[in-house]
């Protein structure tokens, strides 16, 4: 049974999340998806212990943090781009868990934290704009310790669109909707990277209507992207999750930074002189 209360949507799917206040939920909005419906969904996977060191990438306004640490006691480094940290960190120190929350201002593609610094990493409705770059998960995995979980939870595709996207769909689809991929191909990515090994991908039961309820309760001027949910009524629209552990023995690279070179001087063409003969060189 789903409705909606108080501007906001609860839905028993998520009986952690229709525990926190409608308006609370409403005033934490980062994007298009219910931020804790999707960590309620992924963490069933994902087996947090309370103490552990919990890095959430992409937290946008952070309620997501702030669920995770009083859902299940983890420490969390709530970490986001596009959203300023102050009011994420006033956001954080209402809810009282100050103390274990903790927001910083970074670039997915350049983390401040030490190798195998962190228990499990979760990703809600973010991971897809950083996360394709095929070196990416090797980099990420550096800060998971050998054996810790990494999950991600978000909007996605039931099955992968093979060209242009369907009539029914253009409407709403603009180039950047091409991060969109289905379970099955996180399963294929992961795997291949050589780094995890995945334990779990799929896609929510009735997810597109989860979707849509929550677009409907938001943002109901949304006009496209409602009809666009209604129109594929579940064919391609969906949210997915995938769940891995980081492999034991396995060290991810470092990434490439400053590669230290030493300029030599030689002519520039064959029949320029020698540096040693410097009214002919031209190198």
């Amino acid at each position: 049974m789903s409705d909606i209360v108080g501007g906001s949507s609860h839905n028993d799917r998520f009986p952690r999340a229709s525990g926190y206040n409608p308006d609370w939920v409403r005033a934490a909005v980062s994007g298009g998806a219910n931020s804790l419906w999707l960590t309620e969904w992924l963490c069933e996977a994902m087996d947090l212990q309370s103490g552990m060191r919990v890095l959430d990438l992409g937290a946008g306004r952070g309620a997501s943090s702030v669920f995770l640490h009083r859902e299940f006691g983890v420490e969390i480094w709530s970490v986001d781009l596009w959203f300023g940290v102050d009011e994420r960190a006033q956001r954080i120190r209402d809810a009282g868990v100050a103390a274990s929350v903790f927001p910083l201002h970074a670039d997915a593609r350049a983390l401040p934290f030490a190798r195998d610094f962190f228990d499990a990493i979760v990703s809600i409705d973010s991971y897809v704009y950083y996360g394709t770059d095929d070196l990416y998960l090797g980099y990420l995995m550096r800060l998971l310790r050998p054996g810790g979980r990494f999950g991600i939870a978000g909007a996605g595709l039931l099955s992968e669109i093979d060209g242009e996207p369907p009539a029914h769909l253009r409407e709403w689809w603009e180039p950047g909707m091409a991060c969109l991929h289905s379970a099955q191909w996180w399963r294929r990515q992961w795997t291949r990277s050589g780094v995890v090994d995945v334990e779990l991908s799929d896609a929510l039961e009735d997810g597109w209507q989860y979707w849509l309820q929550w677009q409907n309760a938001i943002a109901p001027d949304n006009e496209t992207e409602i009809r666009a949910l209604e129109a594929d009524a579940g064919q391609y629209l969906g949210y997915v999750r995938a769940v891995a552990r980081r492999r034991e023995g396995v060290i991810p690279d470092d990434p490439i930074g400053l590669i230290p070179v030493e300029y030599e001087r030689y002519p520039l063409r064959r029949d320029a002189g020698s540096v040693n003969n410097p009214e002919k060189f031209t190198g």
